[in-house]
């Protein structure tokens, strides 16, 4: 795979777990550790797109 293919489906997935995120917030009784552990891995992904990025 190369690395822009791998950069663009990183993207997609950070996309992705924004919209689950904020779904996840508007409904109710989410449980907020779940809302915690999206962030969390949108969070590395943005973290690793910046790494690959540079």
């Amino acid at each position: 795979m190369s690395l822009n293919t791998h950069l663009t489906e990183l993207k997609r997935k950070h996309q992705d777990l924004s919209l689950e995120v904020e779904q996840a917030q508007k409904a109710p009784g989410v449980d907020g550790l779940q809302v915690v552990t999206l962030k969390k891995q949108k969070l590395w992904l943005k973290e690793e797109i910046a790494r690959l990025s540079a």
